[in-house]
C-alpha cells in the first residue's frame, strides 16, 4: 500500500498523497535525503503540484519503519528549500512547484525512449549497477561539454573506453 493512501484500519479513510516513498538502504544516501530527493523528482516530473499534501509523518513512519525525526528532518529540508510548508494539525503541503519540469507529451516520449534504451542495455549484458554507471558517466560528460569544461581528448577517451 502506498504511504499516505488506503484505510486507517478503523473504517475511516486517510487523506491520500500523490507520492509514495521508497527507501534504498544500500544507496549510501541518508534516509532523510532520499525522501527529499523523491519529492524533488516528483516535482520535476509533474507527479506533485502546488497544494499537494505530502504523506503525514505518522503514515511514513508506520509504512517505512523509520524514526519520526527522520521524516521531520526531510520535511524541514523541503521547507528550507522553499518547496513545502508545514501547517500545524493539517500536514505538509507543496508550496512551490517551480522546479524545472518537462511537459507531459515530451516526458512520455522520453520515458518510452529510455525504457527502450534500458532494454537494449540489459540485452547487452549490463546489470542495474552497470546501467547506472553508464548513465552517470554520460551525464557527467554531457554536463562538462555543456559547461565548456570538458577536455575533448578526455571525453573521447571516456566514450571509446566506456570508463565510468
Amino acid at each position: 500500500m502506498a504511504v499516505g493512501q488506503g484505510d486507517s484500519g478503523a473504517g475511516v479513510p486517510r487523506e491520500t498523497s500523490p507520492i509514495e516513498f521508497r527507501l534504498d538502504p544500500a544507496s549510501g544516501v541518508p534516509t532523510y535525503l532520499q525522501l527529499v530527493h523523491q519529492v524533488e523528482h516528483a516535482l520535476r516530473l509533474g507527479y506533485l503540484a502546488l497544494g499537494d499534501q505530502l504523506p503525514k509523518v505518522r503514515d511514513v513512519v508506520a509504512e517505512l519503519a523509520i524514526n519520526p525525526n527522520t521524516v521531520l528532518k526531510a520535511y524541514k529540508e523541503l521547507e528550507t528549500k522553499g518547496l513545502a510548508v508545514g501547517r500545524p494539525g493539517q500536514g505538509t503541503f507543496i508550496i512551490e512547484a517551480a522546479l524545472k519540469q518537462v511537459r507531459l507529451p515530451e516526458l512520455t516520449e522520453l520515458r518510452r525512449a529510455l525504457i527502450s534504451w534500458v532494454a537494449i542495455a540489459d540485452a547487452a549484458g549490463l546489470d542495474e549497477d552497470g546501467i547506472a554507471a553508464l548513465v552517470a558517466n554520460v551525464l557527467r560528460d554531457f554536463r562538462e561539454r555543456r559547461e565548456g569544461t570538458a577536455d575533448r581528448r578526455g571525453g573521447a577517451r571516456h566514450e571509446a573506453e566506456g570508463v565510468a
